[in-house]
């Protein structure tokens, strides 16, 4: 994969995901399903929800690749995406590969992650941090359609 854009900031990485979507001209209640872990990937998840609220989609989270645990998320007026408890079937039209999966320690491979989204016909996105899934091999392993790496760095604590 080539570098199309370089943006900046939270709408550098939240803009072109939705340009993404909307280029899909995705139906009605579409589901995107993010695959990410639990209590770290998901507030990204929520922004990420948050940023999309005005497209016909429907978002559902999944931790780490336990889609019987998979969740939707709803818009909370004045308050943001939040997670929705109640169980919900995967059916994506595009699968999103958070780059918390592929953190060392994490009890989730590549390989794993292939063989959970393989049995869907979607597209596939990765958005990661630090450029984790090209530095842990997903890239090699996974055919992604799109993959958003942002920075966070430096990171300046002031006291």
């Amino acid at each position: 994969m080539e570098v199309k854009e370089t943006l900046k900031g939270v709408p550098g990485l939240l803009r072109p995901f939705k340009k993404f979507l909307e280029d899909e001209n995705l139906s009605e209640n579409s589901q995107i399903v993010f695959y990410g872990c639990p209590g770290t990937c998901l507030p990204f998840i929520e922004l990420i929800a948050f940023a999309i609220r005005s497209l016909p989609v429907k978002c559902i989270f999944v931790p780490f690749l336990e889609e019987e645990k998979a969740a939707a998320l709803t818009i909370i007026d004045g308050m943001g995406a939040q997670i929705n408890p109640g169980k919900v079937k995967p059916d994506p039209k595009v699968v999103v590969i958070m780059g918390g999966l592929s953190m060392p320690n994490i009890p989730v491979t590549a390989e794993d992650t292939l063989n959970t989204i393989s049995k869907y016909d979607a597209k596939v996105v990765g958005i990661c941090f630090m450029e984790m899934l090209e530095k842990e091999g997903w890239t090699e392993k996974i055919n992604f359609d799109m993959i958003i790496d942002a920075a966070i760095d430096p990171v300046k604590v002031y006291r």
